[in-house]
């Protein structure tokens, strides 16, 4: 059967680029790679694939044949001529590694870094405010402490790998239907780590680590608030072959107070004051977070009138920036009243107020004008 134009084969023009015919050889060479196509003839047509881009994808043989079509010499005629396909093909060797797990992974021999953690933690609303230690408990891996991580009985016992010389990497080379091909893999007789262990350790089993439950002591900071994460760095899971702890995350919970509400670093109070109170004026003491503080409101004070106390609010331990104190004033509306407290209110309602410009004179009014 004669055998079609290389460019037809390949979907593209003949004065494609380079890279045209490398993204379009990638894209057939998977689609038709005979171990995951479920096309008809999808190994021939792979072979084909194979063939066009050996030829165009080399200068010279693709000058051959431009010049002198199929029959040009040197083009070697069974597609399969001078490959290399232990790598630096320009593309092969990713596409083989996508079906066969191979490929140019990152070795295990070098450091690993360990896996971070989260957790949680709840703190009331004067430990998150002021801060405070805590101590909790984590299960994870730790390094060995028998073996300081090495997975070994002694040092001697750490040897080189003798089948990969500690690369972790091994070459293999198996028959297919494209001929004898070679492929690099994760060296199996070290799983990776380009190490073996003659005697392992007695504690870890060879792993290097081993699960405790460590108690870990937190120093909160400060101001932190409801919903905000700490980082503890180095306090997760212990690395392999050498490499870094990870970090551990603590997600922070605040109780309600039972008086306060928080606002960033400024706290909230309601603070009930009786009529008198609010008519008269009155010094309060007010509650904070740290004692009493005196608290001056004039006469007349109306009822959610908000005054501020400064520094009184809660303090960044990073920032040392420091929050206010806000009182909001709630007129208590007496429910239960003595005959001496119902008379003088009686006394009190007789007498004409001075309401000129509240909202009590227009309903007043209206009631007048209206109902009178």
């Amino acid at each position: 059967m004669a055998k079609r134009d290389y460019y037809e084969v390949l979907g593209v023009e003949k004065n494609a680029s380079d890279d045209d015919i490398k993204r379009a050889y990638r894209s057939l060479a998977k689609k038709y790679h005979p171990d995951v196509s479920k096309e008809p003839n999808a190994a021939e047509k792979f072979k084909e694939v194979q063939e066009a881009y050996e030829v165009l994808s080399d200068p010279q043989k693709r000058e051959q044949y431009n010049q002198f079509g199929h029959e040009g010499p040197n083009l070697g005629g069974n597609g399969f001529g001078g490959f290399d396909f232990g790598g630096g093909f320009g593309g092969f060797e990713d596409i083989f590694s996508s079906f066969f797990g191979g490929g140019r992974k990152a070795s295990q021999s070098g450091p690993v870094r360990g896996k971070s953690l989260k957790t949680s933690m709840t703190l009331s609303f004067e430990e998150a405010a002021f801060g405070c230690e805590k101590e909790i408990n984590v299960t994870k891996y730790d390094t060995c402490s028998d073996c300081s991580g090495t997975g070994a009985q002694s040092k001697s016992d750490v040897e080189v790998c003798k089948r990969c010389h500690g690369t972790g990497r091994v070459i293999v080379e198996q028959n297919s239907f494209m001929g004898r091909i070679r492929t690099e893999t994760v060296c199996p007789e070290c799983d990776g780590k380009g190490k073996t262990i003659r005697n392992k350790c007695n504690t870890c089993h060879g792993e290097g680590r081993v699960r405790n439950t460590s108690k870990i002591r937190v120093r909160i900071p400060s101001g932190v608030e409801d919903g905000q994460t700490l980082t503890l760095p180095g306090k997760g899971e212990a690395g392999l072959n050498g490499g870094l702890y990870g970090d551990l995350y603590i997600n922070i919970s605040v109780k309600p107070h039972e008086l306060f509400i928080r606002d960033g670093l400024d706290i909230y109070l309601e603070m009930p004051v009786t009529f008198s109170q609010a008519a008269l004026g009155a010094s309060l003491d007010i509650p904070t977070l740290t004692g009493t503080n005196s608290l001056k409101i004039p006469a007349g004070t109306q009822t959610s009138t908000k005054f501020k106390i400064s520094g009184k609010g809660i303090t960044n331990g990073r920032t040392n920036q420091t929050g206010n104190l806000y009182v909001v004033v709630n007129v208590v509306t007496p429910t239960r009243l003595s005959s001496e407290q119902k008379d003088l209110f009686n006394r009190l309602a007789n007498t004409k107020e001075n309401t000129s410009d509240t909202t009590f004179e227009k309903i007043k009014n209206f009631f007048k004008r209206n109902f009178s």
